[in-house]
């Protein structure tokens, strides 16, 4: 068994049939298969290379919801028994009255109280039938009616790139911003903040939207948002960095005051 070979980079933006890697080295993932000791990309997409797994992200196409996703949707149609949302999808949501809100809400009631028609709600799939019927929950972290802000769709392939690591680039724009973000599995996205604040973080988002291919794109957001807003951020590597420093001052500091009094004692 021979150790695989990269013929192509991370975040490359690759072709059906185009030969990835050579060897046992690496696996098969979503968007690629394995031919003898070759994998191959069975579709366009952008590359990713997670560990030891290939897999490819298809460049646009629509979303399809799946359970435990969290999503943006919109109020289209107030029905007898809840709210119907759309989201992005071939396929709309149903909201029923047991899972919009913790209190109870009786049969009858007017449901406008507390959802109206184009309202934008934040909510998590909880079902997904075969025949692609989809229930949601309001109910839960996070998950609320957005009021004010602005909306904006992008490509939901996309969306993790967006998000970053661990919530590491729309936390970067927070920070720079100051802007309440919530991004959509299905690729819809909330901004509230300042107007000002709001347009440069929508720019940020569009950013990385069309560089997410781009190599080092975090500092390239940071720059971009650094002179947008003329503040410098503090990126938490730099800020352990500091915390660090802080710390091993502190001890130093610490240890000679310590050492003082052992002095003053031997003379004595």
């Amino acid at each position: 068994m021979t150790d695989g070979k990269l013929i192509v980079n991370d975040k490359d933006i690759v072709v059906p049939g185009e030969v990835l890697v050579t060897g046992m080295g690496y696996l098969p993932g979503h968007g690629t298969y394995r031919d003898n000791d070759k994998i191959i990309a069975n579709r366009l997409g952008l590359l990713t290379v997670d560990g030891k797994v290939l897999k490819t992200v298809p460049l646009a196409g629509r979303y399809m919801p799946k359970r435990n996703d969290v999503i943006i949707g919109k109020v289209i149609d107030i029905l007898m028994s809840g709210w119907r949302l759309e989201f992005g999808s071939p396929y709309s949501a149903v909201l029923p009255l047991k899972d919009a809100s913790f209190n109870y809400i009786a049969k009858g009631a007017d449901l406008t109280k507390y959802f109206e028609l184009d309202d934008y709600v934040v909510v998590k799939i909880t079902s997904v039938t075969s025949q692609n019927l989809v229930d949601v929950t309001c109910k839960g972290p996070g998950l609320h009616k957005l009021r004010g802000g602005r909306i904006i769709h992008v490509n939901t392939h996309k969306v993790p790139r967006i998000i970053g690591k661990k919530g590491s680039m729309v936390s970067l724009i927070k920070k720079a911003t100051g802007c309440k973000i919530t991004v959509g599995q299905n690729g819809t996205a909330w901004v509230s903040g300042e107007p000002e604040m709001e347009v440069i973080s929508v720019n940020a988002v569009r950013m990385i939207e069309e560089k997410s291919h781009v190599s080092g794109l975090t500092d390239k957001v940071q720059t971009f948002l650094e002179k947008a807003t003329g503040k410098k951020i503090e990126t938490e590597k730099k800020e352990e960095k500091t915390e660090t420093v802080k710390k091993s001052q502190s001890s130093k500091s610490s240890g000679m005051l310590e050492a003082k009094p052992q002095t003053e004692h031997k003379k004595e």
